[in-house]
């Protein structure tokens, strides 16, 4: 949905575990961003796609709107999670009304939920006249779960203006800030608190998504029962803000001893991806979220997944004045600005 014209954009990311905000001018040289903010929720205010304290979260998303900009109403959102599905499919060059036709069909036939109850687009990746053939790339989302988000956005006084999907966020972000190899196939890994999404790249193309459900709640729980910390000191102490304070041997120990889950998912979701693609390896990652600034964990799962792996940087191309992050430190924190800032990437017309 475009409503109007603008040219700026506000990219709002509500995470599990906090809330993330970029404002970003569109002008002809570039992107610069004109606000920033970022709040934690309160523990499990949010876990995975449940909304479990819907007052908590309305509060935090409206100061975090009057902290960075009072007059900020249109905003684009993302959703993901079991009331989503991303698929790509390859089907006959179409155009007009035959397109929609045949991938309204193809939806039928791969959607786990009944078309009927989901609020669907696509894009066409490219085309291939010389085979005739189209590549399309299918969101759907549940209505139901989609309302849901839309009457939260509502009730903090905003306006959802667009409608993405986390994984497309990521891509775009990283399309704007790198110049994407042909050559190399790439997993862009975003390792969110309840949810790591993985976005695969080949021949310089979207190819699919996988989401693991595992995050950094296993690591954050973990630290906080090991160290026996509150809430405030444990978000510190994941972050690499407590170094004096807390044994770093043990730390490095916590941290790779929770993340059973989180490995054993991105290998299940490499290995499948692989076969799928009829791929022998994966050329590099690129490592987003939250779990790129846990200390040890980028290099842990280097080794573990034995890939090539690089921190995103999605301000890379972005010009931004250092005083609007006030107390954060824009190079450490930008990993956790990558779906924000895709969010913000979108034109809105």
């Amino acid at each position: 949905m475009a409503l109007g014209r603008s040219k700026t954009t506000v990219g709002l990311d509500i995470g599990a575990n906090s809330i993330k905000l970029v404002k970003l001018d569109h002008g002809k040289s570039g992107y610069s961003v004109s606000a920033i903010g970022i709040r934690e929720f309160p523990p499990e205010a949010i876990v995975a796609d449940e909304i479990r304290d819907r007052e908590a979260v309305i509060f935090n998303i409206q100061s975090l709107i009057d902290q960075t900009d009072p007059k900020i109403k249109d905003v684009v959102i993302s959703i993901s999670g079991h009331g989503v599905m991303t698929d790509r499919f390859t089907i006959d060059r179409k155009s007009g009304t035959e397109a929609e036709q045949a991938i309204l069909f193809e939806t039928e036939q791969r959607a786990p939920f009944d078309v009927d109850d989901v609020s669907l687009d696509y894009h066409i990746i490219r085309e291939d006249e010389d085979v005739n053939k189209m590549d399309v790339l299918l969101v759907a989302a549940r209505k139901e779960y989609l309302k849901m988000v839309l009457d939260l956005i509502e009730d903090c006084g905003l306006r959802p203006v667009i409608v993405d999907n986390d994984s497309l966020a990521i891509m775009n972000a990283y399309e704007g800030n790198y110049d994407v190899d042909p050559t190399r196939t790439t997993a862009l890994v975003n390792i969110g608190h309840d949810v790591t999404n993985v976005t695969y790249l080949v021949d310089g193309f979207y190819h699919s998504t996988r989401d693991v459900s595992a995050g950094t709640r296993d690591i954050y729980d973990a630290i906080q029962k090991e160290f026996r910390l509150n809430p405030e000191l444990t978000n510190k102490a994941i972050k690499g803000e407590m170094n004096d304070s807390v044994d770093q041997d043990m730390l490095k120990a916590t941290i790779i001893s929770s993340t059973d889950e989180l490995v054993s998912g991105l290998e299940l979701a490499f290995s499948y991806f692989k076969s799928q693609a009829k791929m022998d390896a994966m050329d590099w990652i690129v490592l987003s979220g939250g779990g790129a600034l846990i200390p040890y964990l980028p290099e842990f799962l280097q080794s573990k997944l034995n890939v090539p792996l690089e921190i995103a940087n999605p301000l890379r191309n972005v010009d931004y004045d250092p005083e609007l992050f006030q107390y954060l430190q824009p190079e450490k924190i930008a990993p956790l600005l990558t779906v924000s800032i895709g969010l913000a990437m979108r034109k809105v017309r």
